[in-house]
């Protein structure tokens, strides 16, 4: 389980083929050398991956066909930046929302406006997606805890300050981008229910 808050970035150091998955071997933040451990979750813009193997500051994870299909991971090359956080430790604030690391689908960058410091981002979904999302309910991008603004048929606007432009990779994104999105797990129940009420 995770929160959404981003603790830093890593660079993908190299994605070595293994059959049909990949081995994405990443250059993680300081702050993660030491602590981690053979096993340990650790989300990738927003997808929960195990750590498979650890040489300093250097960690391997693997990517299985789903979660290639599912992601934006396969389109990772060396170079490219990667919002990385660690499973939340209970007892931990829980200063985002719940966040699984299980990626519903992907979506892309549409429209960038600026107003001042704001920058507001709108992102194109399949309506799937969308039917779980309301305004002002949290949404995560890239493994980013964000709050939606505007929820419409197949697409939806978050504002975004300077601070989470700076820290996360949203800051480096252009239009056209695709990015990971995991609606909030309580919008996913609520449909459900409200599913099998109509049946």
């Amino acid at each position: 389980m995770f929160t959404g808050l981003i603790e830093g970035q890593a660079t993908v150091c190299g994605v070595i083929p293994e059959g049909a998955a990949v081995r994405l071997v990443l250059e993680m933040p300081p702050d993660f050398v030491g602590e981690a451990r053979l096993g340990d979750s650790i989300a990738l813009n927003g997808c929960c991956l195990t750590v498979v193997a650890i040489n300093g500051s250097v960690f391997d994870f693997q990517a299985g066909t789903e979660t290639l299909s599912k992601t934006n991971l396969g389109e990772l090359r060396p170079g490219s930046r990667v919002n990385v956080e660690r499973a939340v430790a209970v007892g931990a604030r829980l200063g985002g929302h719940f966040v699984q690391g299980h990626v519903d689908g992907t979506g892309q960058i549409e429209r960038i406006e600026q107003d001042g410091e704001w920058t507001t981002m709108w992102f194109k979904v399949p309506r799937p997606l969308t039917l779980q999302m309301v305004r002002k309910g949290s949404i995560t991008v890239d493994g980013i805890s964000l709050t939606l603004v505007e929820v419409e048929s197949e697409r939806f606007s978050v504002a975004l300050i300077p601070h989470t432009l700076a820290v996360t990779t949203l800051g480096q994104r252009a239009i056209g981008d695709t990015v990971n999105i995991e609606t909030d797990i309580l919008g996913k129940y609520v449909q459900k229910l409200i599913g099998e009420i109509g049946q």
